[in-house]
């Protein structure tokens, strides 16, 4: 049987932003037509307890799609001249359930996280908010930030870090695009703060109830599993809160610590596919501050998997080869 490999290279010239924003949205509201049926995540480690690996798969019923994206973290590989952070989807053939095409999706996990966030904005923030808090300053901050230009205006961006430099590198290459941006401490990057994207690996809350203006939109997706945390449970708890799977939200993504606290129940969680199509409400007044929790589901890695794949075979990109 035929199998396509995607190289990061293939990837980054098959697939941009805008692209990565449909994908995500119409995954989004597939879940929440029931034609999407979504595996429990599974979590493990190499020999050295340092090491983590995650497992997310799913199947897109309604186009018979199924695959899985492993994501992994290999601390020591930086020192080594590698990335610590890697990515892989593998897409199955549904009448087989051979491998279809195996894609390295660094690139690609960056697109679709922002993307989600993005989307999120798209639906739950005012349409004329424009002043943008990057709460992290790493790779994924720069994805974040031209995701959430393609669906709000932004003016200004604030760039908070725990690294001052990484913090002051990425406004002067948001500042490039033409945009006002400076790096600044965590209060003053929060002040009356329209957009607030976090996209962090803490483990305790960062931003509090307090530092949040009303009407302020929140998307955050660095808590991805158990232990991880951006937001003050009490923040979380006065807000309206969305997810893009609730009962992940509750278990291993943002909510989880108020879950725990008993301030919040996953019947409490809006599925932000549920207000793409309707089915739910989303902000409802202007002083509202809303919450999106970002922790990843396998329907977002499969749409822009396929589509990069699809495009492949249009531009006869990527290897085939011989997997009988």
């Amino acid at each position: 049987m035929a199998m396509l490999l995607l190289t990061e290279a293939d990837t980054r010239e098959l697939v941009g932003p805008d692209d990565a924003l449909a994908a995500v949205e119409a995954g989004f509201a597939a879940m929440a037509r029931g034609e999407v049926v979504s595996f429990p995540p599974l979590v493990g480690h190499g020999s050295a307890a340092t090491t983590r690996f995650g497992v997310k798969a799913a199947v897109y019923v309604a186009r018979r799609r199924p695959g899985l994206k492993i994501g992994s973290y290999w601390p020591a590989n930086p020192a080594q001249g590698r990335p610590a952070h890697a990515s892989t989807t593998v897409l199955l053939d549904d009448d087989t359930g051979q491998p279809l095409a195996i894609v390295s999706a660094g690139y690609l996990n960056a697109l679709r996280t922002a993307a989600a966030d993005a989307v999120a904005m798209k639906w739950l923030s005012a349409p004329d908010a424009g002043v943008l808090a990057l709460i992290g300053g790493g790779n994924q901050a720069w994805f974040e930030f031209e995701a959430v230009r393609r669906v709000r205006p932004v003016r200004e961006a604030r760039v908070w870090a725990r690294d001052a430099r990484q913090a002051q590198a990425l406004a002067a290459r948001i500042g490039a695009t033409g945009i006002e941006a400076r790096a600044t401490a965590l209060e003053d990057a929060m002040r009356g703060a329209e957009l607030v994207v976090t996209a962090t690996a803490a483990r305790a809350a960062l931003v509090a109830s307090s530092a949040v203006a009303p009407g302020a939109h929140i998307s955050a997706m660095g808590a991805d599993g158990v232990g991880k945390q951006e937001l003050e449970v009490e923040l979380v708890a006065r807000a309206t809160r969305f997810a893009d799977l609730p009962s992940q939200s509750v278990r291993l993504g943002e909510f989880q610590h108020a879950a725990t606290a008993g301030v919040i129940d996953v019947a409490s969680v809006r599925a932000i596919g549920e207000v793409i199509t309707g089915d739910e409400r989303g902000r409802t007044s202007a002083d509202e501050i809303t919450v999106f929790d970002s922790s990843g589901v396998a329907i977002q890695d499969i749409a822009i998997a396929w589509l990069a794949i699809e495009r492949a075979g249009r531009e006869g990109r990527g290897k085939v080869i011989d997997f009988a």
